[in-house]
């Protein structure tokens, strides 16, 4: 998935105007990458294309910042100049857009080096044969 396709798909699921949408994307990867260790961003990175994998690039200070949802969608806010209801809307677009660019075995490692809490950010997957 191209990132116009994956800002795309996060500005639909938002309903935020495709740059913003854009900037909380970049924020959410980034987030994202200070969340999980490095190996972890790395092997999401693989999966995704240069445009995207490039957010993922390890921090200069290994260990982020931690803390748990609120601590993540302030910090998607402050990167991405938005309200925190803003970013928390994007943020799980972006998790969910995620979900569906990289194996489920490679979105299960991410979610599982995330804090308690994260899992309910992210859209349940939608049963086949029962979308209308």
């Amino acid at each position: 998935m191209r990132f116009p396709r994956f800002v795309e798909a996060v500005s639909r699921r938002s309903a935020l105007p495709t740059d913003q949408a854009a900037m909380i994307a970049r924020a959410t990867l980034q987030t994202l990458a200070e969340r999980v260790t490095g190996a972890e961003a790395d092997d999401l990175a693989a999966q995704l294309p240069d445009e995207l994998a490039a957010y993922l690039a390890a921090p200069a200070d290994e260990g982020g910042p931690g803390g748990g949802v609120v601590g993540f969608v302030y910090r998607v806010a402050d990167r991405a100049g938005v309200d925190p209801a803003v970013a928390e809307v994007g943020a799980r677009a972006v998790l969910t857009t995620l979900r569906e660019a990289v194996t489920v075995g490679e979105f299960q490692d991410l979610v599982a080096q995330l804090p308690k809490g994260f899992d309910a950010m992210i859209d349940p997957i939608p049963r086949t044969g029962q979308e209308r």
